[in-house]
């Protein structure tokens, strides 16, 4: 029973996979707009029913991984080490992720996530959707840090999510748009964290 599980998941994210890859080969060829739920479908080789089993629309293609980043964070946030202060391990929960996203690890690749730096930036939905995912993410975030560490109150939390991610995020996409490989991104994104870690330092 176990392994059939294990095969059916599998599958599911396999399928989960293709569907978020058809989509970032149509988006890039024919546009977002242009591109329908059941292209999308018939590119990666499943009905339209299929489709709407993963995704709720084309819009959340481009986000899928947006709930396993949170799951992770969440989880190595709620289980600091023995002494680790909260920018520590902040600092950790974002190398953690910035591994997996260097490593492909994540429900999206490199390429779809280019894609969508680029796609937020031109379509007006897509840039309503990411804003309110980042301030809900950042917010999940902040209480689940101050539950960790009373001592911080939740607006302090807030704070200091907002700085580690905004950096983070913020050099990332600058990176990425201005060309440069992953590797390079990545390394611009470590720079501007620990920037924002020695800001803490002094009122921490």
């Amino acid at each position: 029973m176990v392994g059939e599980v294990t095969l059916r998941e599998r599958k599911k994210i396999r399928t989960r996979r293709a569907l978020v890859d058809a989509a970032t080969r149509l988006f890039a060829e024919k546009g977002y707009a242009e591109t329908t739920v059941a292209e999308i479908a018939a590119e990666a080789e499943v009905s339209t029913k299929t489709f709407f089993n993963y995704f709720p629309s084309k819009e959340e293609v481009l986000f899928a991984d947006t709930a396993q980043r949170m799951s992770l964070a969440l989880r190595i946030i709620a289980e600091p080490e023995p002494g680790e202060t909260a920018p520590a391990l902040l600092l950790r929960m974002t190398d953690h992720i910035i591994g997996l996203i260097r490593d492909d690890a994540l429900d999206i690749g490199v390429p779809t996530a280019r894609l969508r730096i680029k796609l937020v930036n031109s379509e007006p939905a897509l840039q309503g959707r990411a804003q309110q995912l980042i301030i809900n993410g950042q917010l999940h975030l902040a209480r689940a840090l101050a539950d960790v560490y009373p001592e911080i109150d939740e607006i302090t939390a807030a704070g200091m999510v907002g700085a580690f991610l905004g950096a983070a995020q913020a050099t990332v996409i600058a990176s990425l748009n201005r060309g440069d490989d992953i590797e390079v991104a990545i390394d611009a994104g470590r720079v501007a964290i620990a920037m924002v870690l020695r800001g803490l330092d002094g009122v921490l």
